[in-house]
């Protein structure tokens, strides 16, 4: 990503507001020669002494002279900023590249480069470049680095002008800014093998039982680089017009990833909450079910998904997959608490069914939503569920570990109802729970006491 602009060093020519705001920018040293100058030539005026009055009027013209260079300069500086890359997983550095160049015929004097970061990213980074010549260019980088997930603004760059005795300092800035996306962590996962396979999880493609007989095919107009082997030549002298046979339509296995984003459902906040390592684990299903070519979907408490190619969600495994789960990652890269209560805006927009394979992160369940919850496993695709229980996440390191007896409910609940629930302890790994929650499915691990 690249942006940039040009400046005019001059300023506002035209008008009294650019020279005081000229004279604003004198610095302490500059404001200390003018008052010196100033009561130099008041005591001179009053003993006489015509020596002291000259002495007093150099202090007092040095820094009005020095205002009215900088004030009258008339080269233009032009500046751009590149972002490699735009897009960081959270504790991910990006680099910022800064180029400044002199567009203008005259040599710049000393210039001051700043840019605004906010204080996630880090200090604000300043640059000091000494002179650059007409039509030259200097170029300056600096790293940002943030553990919290966002959109963070880069910009406007500034250019802080200052003449050679310090006495005087302009500052102009540049229009353009730019965006810096910090997404969620994504954790790399194995390919198992779930509940739900039956219904298209594996190769990630379903194909839809092929029409039999010629005369049940159902034609349609010739498409220019249609293969003229599929000429239906009937139905081509029934219309008069060229027409083909309608190729089988590959039906992509689904995947709808659903995200409980309640604020009463998580404690803590934080890099290492508990609702963070629910996000992260949301992304990483997102871009590993996208790898393998299913058509995902991202669904949160409140009933919203995010828009995809069609009602079925982005489909993985096409030229456009990379753009897909590169908006989801910018989806969960600004995502909130919300306000809602309960999971039944959820459960209604999962009512309609055909969802395919169901990948759930739950915070804390009292009974009713366990209950909503619950039905929500009772669709014909496999479901998965991930548990975070709050007060398993609250407990210090040296607490005996271990969740609670409601929490063993609520996931009895969830497995009696179709779920295939796997409790969350705070620091575990998602690779980790992905391969528990296949144990579990296969029946090679025990459904209670995994000591979530």
């Amino acid at each position: 990503m690249t942006t940039g602009g040009t400046v005019r060093a001059e300023g506002e020519r035209d008008g009294r507001g650019g020279l005081w705001t000229a004279l604003a920018g004198l610095t302490t040293r500059g404001r200390s020669f003018l008052a010196a100058g100033v009561a130099a030539a008041v005591c001179a005026y009053v003993l006489g002494q015509s020596d002291l009055l000259r002495v007093g009027l150099l202090l007092a013209v040095l820094p009005l002279v020095c205002v009215a260079v900088l004030y009258r300069t008339r080269y233009r500086v032009a500046g751009s900023r590149r972002l490699t890359p735009a897009r960081v997983p959270a504790a991910g550095e990006a680099r910022v590249h800064l180029c400044v160049e002199n567009v203008s015929r005259l040599p710049t004097g000393l210039l001051m480069l700043q840019d605004r970061v906010p204080y996630v990213l880090g200090p604000r980074p300043r640059f000091v470049l000494d002179r650059v010549e007409a039509g030259g260019r200097r170029e300056v980088s600096y790293r940002v680095r943030s553990d919290l997930r966002g959109r963070y603004p880069l910009g406007p760059l500034q250019l802080r002008l200052t003449d050679p005795f310090g006495l005087c300092e302009l500052t102009r800035s540049f229009s353009a800014q730019d965006t810096l996306t910090v997404i969620p962590r994504v954790e790399p996962l194995p390919p198992v093998r779930l509940t739900g396979e039956a219904t298209g999880y594996g190769e990630g493609r379903q194909r839809s039982l092929a029409l039999a007989g010629e005369d049940d095919v159902i034609p349609r107009g010739y498409r220019y680089g249609d293969d003229l082997r599929r000429v239906h030549w009937r139905s081509t002298a029934r219309h008069g017009e060229l027409m083909v046979r309608r190729e089988e339509q590959p039906q992509r296995a689904r995947c709808t990833v659903l995200l409980d984003t309640r604020g009463a459902a998580y404690a803590g906040a934080g890099p290492d909450s508990a609702f963070e390592w629910a996000v992260s684990g949301a992304a990483s299903v997102l871009v590993h079910m996208v790898e393998r070519g299913f058509s995902v979907r991202l669904l949160t408490d409140t009933g919203s998904a995010v828009p995809g190619e069609g009602a079925d969600g982005f489909a993985g495994a096409s030229q456009e997959s990379a753009d897909a789960a590169g908006l989801l990652m910018d989806t969960l890269a600004v995502i909130d608490h919300s306000d809602g209560t309960g999971l039944s805006r959820a459960y209604d927009a999962l009512r309609g069914g055909n969802e395919g394979l169901l990948v759930a992160f739950f915070g804390d369940l009292d009974e009713e939503q366990a209950a909503v919850a619950a039905k929500m496993g009772r669709r014909g695709g496999g479901a998965l569920a991930f548990v975070l229980d709050s007060g398993v996440w609250l407990r210090g390191p040296t607490d005996v570990p271990g969740p609670s007896d409601a929490a063993q409910e609520r996931l009895r609940l969830l497995r009696e109802a179709g779920w295939t629930a796997v409790g969350v302890a705070r620091g575990a790994a998602l690779e980790e729970r992905w391969r528990h929650a296949e144990q579990l499915r296969s029946g090679l691990a025990p459904a209670g006491g995994e000591g979530v």
